[in-house]
């Protein structure tokens, strides 16, 4: 299917997303005063170990020290693990890789296994071995491509690879360019690491604008389109380098129109901000993000059908499928996700639902696992979270509810207001208690419970007056002592 890039980029922040049919069907945001650190490698240092739970903290210079599991140490691999107490110690230096960012209260991951990214091989300096992608498929395709890498690899040259779906994209694979390339970035960071004293950054991933022509463009991208010229020209320079494919679709956006107002990304970018999700049946999604995890309730809302109950849900469900992936995608959501479809009460509905999701989830460059239907009817599955999903990147929790999505009602703060003040009249001898409170606090106390704050000014001897706070939410109040 064919797809376009439109890149916008200010001072502030670059936006990729990447359109199919007219529909956006991933978006990334990075921005200038918070980029990734993703796929960044550092000289860091063992701040602590801890044996009970075979992890370690590593100072690699940010505001919290990133973690390393036992299992991320590449000198631990192989058969004869051993614990991390026996490999390291507080104060050692070492190089590590990051391959989560921190995301909320945790720190960043780490691993020792370093990666390095090109547009056709990814660079495994300390293995031996090359391996293909998965997505590439066809016995004699990973033969022949293996053969191809290999004979382009100079004498008593050292490290694997693994080659990357981009190949496919290519006509002629030029592999040597990319050997090269890969090469030259790893003595460079060697040679960084041999001056350096920890913790320090010794490699920096590329920037969202290049990554786009090293990692998103493919057989199917028609057009690449940037609304700065100085990006334009970066980027040109770069693909004329390591992706003439790519160069070749690039253009520079003029138009007085902003660029994403023109493709519609702007309203679709709110729209990944609701929690409801309408579907063009009349179905809709509720989609409930948290730390944990996240649901995805599917329901029917207007959808009628034409025939009976069963064609129905199944019809409702099968679109469910195309956008619960797609808005993983937009959304960026990562981790343990639950997908409550509509019960189906026929194996073969349940089968071909689950069939159609899989193949809507195989367009997703982010690694996913899928369960099938459990005894509750619920699909479970993971997807690999490396970054902050877009509602983290875009929003805050709310001040007023802190993050609940609900607020109290008035009735209930009066409620709370009129214990308050028992609690105060049992302690404290005041003259008068003064109610300071929102708008709609005090309209209920003078209307609906005027009767109630007058028993309570009767019970407690003394009189209580009100005074509206405009800056006040409606679960805020103070009582003052007069």
């Amino acid at each position: 299917m064919s797809e376009e890039i439109l890149i916008n980029v200010t001072p502030q922040e670059t936006r990729v997303a990447v359109m199919q049919l007219g529909v956006v069907q991933d978006l990334h945001i990075e921005r200038g005063s918070g980029r990734g650190i993703a796929s960044n490698v550092y000289l860091g240092k063992v701040n602590r170990v801890l044996p009970g739970m075979q992890s370690a903290f590593i100072d690699i210079g940010l505001e919290r020290s990133a973690f390393l599991h036992v299992a991320d140490i590449w000198e631990n691999s192989g058969d004869t693990a051993k614990p991390i107490e026996k490999i390291l110690f507080e104060g050692q230096t070492l190089l590590v890789q990051v391959i989560k960012e921190p995301i909320g209260s945790k720190g960043a991951r780490l691993s020792t296994q370093i990666s390095i990214a090109g547009r056709l091989l990814v660079y495994l300096p300390q293995e031996t071995h090359i391996g293909v992608s998965q997505r590439i498929e066809g016995t004699e395709q990973r033969d022949a491509l293996r053969a191809r890498l290999q004979a382009s690899l100079p004498p008593e040259h050292q490290g694997g690879y693994i080659i990357r779906t981009a190949v496919e994209a290519a006509d002629n694979p030029d592999f040597p360019a990319d050997i090269a390339y890969l090469d030259k970035l790893w003595h460079n960071l060697q040679s960084a690491a041999q001056n350096a004293s920890a913790p320090q950054l010794l490699y920096r991933e590329l920037d969202i604008s290049l990554r786009v022509l090293r990692d998103f463009v493919t057989q199917e991208t028609l057009r690449i389109m940037v609304d700065s010229r100085t990006t334009y020209q970066k980027m040109l320079e770069f693909a004329q380098a390591y992706n003439p494919v790519a160069a070749e679709r690039m253009e520079h956006y003029p138009g007085v129109r902003p660029l994403f107002d023109l493709y519609g990304v702007e309203e679709e970018i709110e729209r990944a901000l609701s929690k409801r999700v309408d579907l063009k049946s009349g179905g809709y999604l509720i989609i409930d993000q948290t730390e944990a995890l996240t649901t995805i309730d599917v329901n029917t809302g207007g959808f009628v059908g034409l025939r009976n109950f069963d064609d129905t849900i199944f019809k409702n469900n099968l679109e469910a499928t195309q956008v619960i992936a797609r808005q993983l995608r937009l959304r960026n959501l990562g981790g343990i996700i639950i997908c409550d479809f509509i019960d189906m009460d026929t194996q073969e509905h349940r089968d071909a639902v689950l069939d159609e999701f899989k193949k809507a989830l195989a367009r997703d460059h982010t690694r996913i696992s899928v369960n099938g239907f459990s005894s509750l009817g619920l699909v479970e599955m993971t997807r690999k979270r490396t970054r902050e999903s877009l509602a983290h990147v875009l929003c805050e929790p709310c001040p007023t509810c802190k993050g609940r999505g609900e607020v109290k009602t008035a009735q209930t703060v009066c409620y709370e207001i009129l214990r308050e003040i028992v609690r105060e009249a049992r302690q404290f001898n005041a003259r008068e208690y003064r109610i300071l409170a929102s708008q709609q606090v005090i309209d209920l106390f003078l209307e609906e419970e005027s009767q109630a704050l007058a028993q309570l000014s009767d019970f407690i001897g003394k009189p209580i007056s009100m005074q509206v706070e405009t800056i006040y939410t409606q679960e805020q109040y103070d009582v003052i002592l007069m």
